[in-house]
This record gives C-alpha cells, structure tokens and sequence, in this order.
C-alpha cells in the first residue's frame, strides 16, 4: 500500500515541482490549497487556484481548496510576528496554513505534510530558522518534507524512518528558479503552464495603505469589506467615511453589487454626463455631502470646472436626493486619497 502524503499546492512552480517529485517517488498525494482575500491568483479565467486543480486533473490527484475568511482578516490586524515590508503577516500566515494542514493530514492520514518552499526564496518566511519556527508553532516539527530544498536542511521525521529516501531529495536555494524549470523539462517534459508562483497583495506597498486604513477605522472588518478594496478609487474624507469611485464601467457595476445595504449610492444625475458610481460608507453630514460630491464631479468626463447635478441613494432605499457640486481641486483629491 502506498504511504499517504499531503501536498500544500499553491498552483505555482514549486509545489507543482514537489508534487510531481513526490507522485514520481510513488507516494499516495492529495493536495491542499488555500487562498484568501488578497491572493492575486484567483482569477477565473486562471490563476494559482484554478491551476491546482488543474494540475490535480492532470495527475489525477484530490485537490481541496480552503477559503481562509475572517479568521485571516483578523490575523492580519494584530499579526503575533509582524509583518514584512508592507503588511504582509508571512509568518504568521504560514502558520495558520500549516496548523489547518495538520488537522486535514490527521484528516486523511497521511504520513507527512510537504510544500515547495526554496531556503533563501523568500527572505521573511523561508529562512531555515523561520522555517523550524513556523513547523514548531503548528506543531509540525519533524513532519513537514521540503522536496527541493531537503538536503539543505535537517532529516525529517519520514527520511529518519526511511519512507523517503533523503539521496532522492534536491538541494536548490535562492531565488532563481532556472534549476527548477530544468528539472520541469528534463524529467518532466513540462515546458507550459509555469507559473512562477502565487502573489499577496498585502506585499503591495498601495494596496497595504488600503488595508491599513480599513483596519484603522473599521473593528469588524470582514472579506466583503477586503475585496472592496480592489475596486476603484479610494478616499478617506474623515473618520467615520470612505467614498469608493468607480474607474469605468465594469468597476461601476461592480460597485454597485458588491455595496452594502446601507451604504449610500452617488453619481450624476443628467444621463448626458458621464461619471462614475460611487460608494459612500459610513456616516455624513452637510460639510462630507460636499465633499463627496466635488469627488464626484472631478471624475465625470468632460470636466470643465463647471458644476455637476449629483443624485445620491441608500442602496436599500426608495427615494433620492440631488444638489450642485463643482469639480474638487486637486490638492483635495490628493489629500482624501487612500
């Protein structure tokens, strides 16, 4: 009977790398992918998810993908240690994973846990005293196997007992992948589908002071709120109120779905001036409603200074307001934007 083991495939090409190892080698694989609201590669025409189970097919292994929602939300507020260069929790993300990975290799019984880390990849969580960290905190020591990098780093508990056979492991670091893409072509005869790997947008130095804001003004945060913030134009225009501009058309409709109940809908009122759908969140009196309304104006095309007619709505409501608003100068819009 083959021995179990559980692929941590993020799509890329180096879980995609050690899964092909490992299946060569003749273990019994199902993989494990999570994705969360910043990946980058949950597109769903392709991406890392779509491309695990892609792979999956190929190989004819199971493949299960976990959502991590809330819970990571919260992790990302208070990280226990820190973040990377913008707000990227790394390791404390890899921890999550992994304890969640224990549960499921319990789950299926498999023997080991293995994943496509490279010692020396990437700086913050693939460094071999980090890497023991994260294994010890999920209780994980010993049992997570690191086909391309093994023979840089101690046996683990599956090549002390001799279910994998250490001199069958590879020893790259660094971040050059030109010794995986070898590997891919040589003894796989694979030359497509090589995604370098997975992306967060949380290592994006924009998007971070998105997130960042979100978090500073919003304690119950939740996905619907971190996916909005991929949508359009931001703007913090006090404490209590965002205000969301649709870049084009698709942005608009995208706006106008994903907005809460009671968030409140802004855009020209005259169907002969073209400008954006935008999302007011939060709460605003005399002195935001003119604001909101400059930001409105500033972005309906064919701005020549002069005023705009504005309609606003409560997305759940029946009846709507207008007034006049002129285009905001710039050093405003530069000061609200997020």
């Amino acid at each position: 009977m083959k021995v179990k083991a559980l692929s941590l495939l993020s799509g890329g090409m180096d879980s995609a790398l050690a899964t092909r190892i490992m299946i060569s080698l003749g273990f019994d694989v199902t993989a494990l992918n999570f994705s969360s609201p910043f990946c980058t590669c949950t597109r769903k025409d392709h991406g890392c998810k779509n491309e695990a189970k892609r792979l999956g097919d190929e190989l004819g292994i199971r493949v299960r993908v976990e959502f991590m929602g809330k819970e990571y939300i919260d992790m990302v507020r208070n990280p226990k240690y820190g973040y990377g260069k913008n707000m990227n929790p790394c390791v404390d993300c890899r921890i999550m994973i992994f304890r969640r990975a224990k549960e499921v290799m319990e789950e299926v019984g498999a023997a080991f846990i293995f994943t496509g880390e490279v010692v020396g990849q990437r700086p913050m969580s693939q460094n071999s005293n980090t890497m023991r960290l994260i294994e010890k905190q999920s209780g994980l020591s010993g049992k997570v196997v690191k086909p391309l990098s093994a023979k840089l780093l101690p046996p683990t508990q599956a090549e002390l007992d001799g279910i994998i056979d250490r001199e069958k492991m590879l020893a790259i670091q660094g971040r050059s992948r030109k010794e995986q893409i070898r590997i891919f072509k040589e003894d796989f005869g694979v030359t497509e589908n090589l995604c370098s790997s997975g992306g967060c947008l949380l290592t994006d130095q924009h998007f971070a002071g998105r997130m960042r804001d979100l978090l500073d003004h919003d304690e119950t945060a939740d996905v619907k709120d971190a996916r909005l913030l991929r949508v359009g134009r931001h703007f913090r225009l006090s404490d209590d109120l965002k205000l969301i501009v649709g870049r084009d058309e698709a942005e608009n409709d995208r706006l106008e779905k994903m907005a809460g109940d009671d968030d409140f809908f802004f855009h020209p009122a005259d169907e002969d001036v073209k400008g954006p759908l935008c999302v007011a969140q939060g709460s605003f009196g005399n002195e935001q409603l003119s604001d909101i309304g400059q930001v409105v104006a500033r972005y309906c095309k064919g701005d020549d200074g002069a005023s705009v007619k504005i309609e606003y709505r409560r997305k759940s409501g029946h009846g709507s307001w207008s007034y006049m608003a002129r285009p905001a100068v710039e050093t405003r819009i530069e000061q609200w934007r997020v």
